[in-house]
């Protein structure tokens, strides 16, 4: 894949998104309703009954991708200019899969109180707030902080990742015919993705255990280097205290799930857990290790966050239908209902799972409507 094309087209087109008006502007009469004097009649109605914006105005249908550019895809702490690229691919997919206008918001600070206020601040033209590309531990305290202004805030890096997931891990233990209970599971990776991955598979699926892992090895109660986060996590991972490095976790495992940095995984690895495991290495662009070389070590699923292999699974899938059940549900915020009924929609759309397909198409825009769907049916 030639990617140095994608420069050539981001110039000549000045970048992914425009503003296209829903009123023709014609006559004077156009500029009237439009405008002045008319549109004082439509502020007025809003003023005595705020909840009238949602009826009258874009915020029924718009969500801010909000970025401080710390954590953008495998590129790190690039910053805010250097985020709008990524928004803006975000905002095309929201309107292209689910036909939710959506606008980038980056933001030239990486203060998570700033951020807070900020996203208060402009939260009444705004239906949604999908945070993006934020780095943990700040994206945990930023998103807690704004749930209860009114509308539902997301950090699609957590949440989305987590759904998917727990989808693609469904139909994967059907796959190889096994009991996710019956699994030990070893998440490889403790940000905001891990983090999700490991609280919603341990709260919806009940595995026989998880036991996570940061860049020091697995995360145990001997650890005396753990923040607030990793040591909540306890709370539900990590049953028999296991302890050690990535590759003790991985001794005797039935799924790897890796969101972490390329590389790290190899064929020999691989067989030191259970027969025919469950790989799903989505770091990006460079997985934790390439299918083929899962394979050689015996991998019976295998799933990359790429769109050049099968089982894709990334969060396309999930965050365009999500937010458009949340939109028209009008709903105020994303509940843990909301997040296991869009992961067994995903799942589920999928009528028979096999080693090669255990997920839908990312492009196929009839899986944004069955999420949506599954999120207009917890009201």
């Amino acid at each position: 894949m030639n990617c140095k094309r994608s420069l050539e087209l981001h110039k000549k087109t000045g970048g992914k998104l425009e503003i296209k008006s829903k009123f023709e502007i014609k006559t004077k009469e156009d500029l009237s309703m439009a405008y002045t004097p008319c549109v004082a009649e439509v502020s007025s109605a809003i003023a005595k009954n705020k909840k009238l914006a949602r009826e009258y105005t874009i915020k029924k249908n718009t969500v801010a991708v909000v970025s401080d550019g710390s954590a953008v895809l495998g590129l790190g702490n690039i910053g805010a200019e250097a985020s709008i690229p990524v928004m803006e691919g975000k905002a095309i997919l929201f309107k292209e899969l689910a036909n939710v206008d959506a606008f980038p918001i980056c933001l030239k600070t990486q203060d998570p109180d700033e951020i807070i206020e900020i996203v208060k601040n402009i939260s009444p033209v705004f239906g949604g707030i999908n945070l993006e590309d934020i780095s943990a531990p700040n994206c945990f305290y930023v998103e807690e902080k704004l749930q209860g202004i009114g509308i539902p805030v997301m950090h699609d890096d957590q949440h989305g990742t987590a759904i998917v997931v727990v989808a693609a891990l469904i139909n994967a233990a059907k796959a190889v015919g096994r009991k996710i209970s019956s699994m030990k599971i070893a998440v490889v990776g403790a940000g905001a993705a891990g983090t999700a991955i490991a609280k919603m598979i341990s709260r919806e699926l009940n595995p026989k255990d998880i036991a996570v892992c940061d860049s020091k090895g697995i995360i145990s109660k001997n650890r005396k280097d753990l923040n607030l986060t990793k040591r909540k996590l306890l709370e539900t991972t990590n049953k028999n205290d296991a302890q050690g490095s990535m590759e003790d976790a991985l001794i005797g495992a039935d799924v790897f799930i890796g969101v972490s940095k390329g590389g790290i995984l190899n064929a020999d690895m691989v067989r030191t857990m259970n027969n025919n495991p469950i790989i799903f290495a989505m770091a990006n662009p460079i997985p934790e290790i390439m299918p083929d070389e899962a394979k050689k070590g015996g991998a019976a699923v295998i799933g990359t966050g790429r769109s050049d292999f099968p089982n894709q699974i990334n969060n396309v899938l999930v965050f365009p239908g999500i937010f458009r059940g949340l939109l028209d549900s009008g709903a105020s915020k994303v509940t843990d209902e909301i997040k296991i009924n869009a992961a067994k929609a995903l799942a589920y759309y999928v009528k028979n799972p096999t080693a090669e397909n255990i997920l839908p198409d990312p492009l196929d825009k009839k899986v944004a409507a069955a999420v949506a769907g599954s999120v207009l049916g917890c009201y």
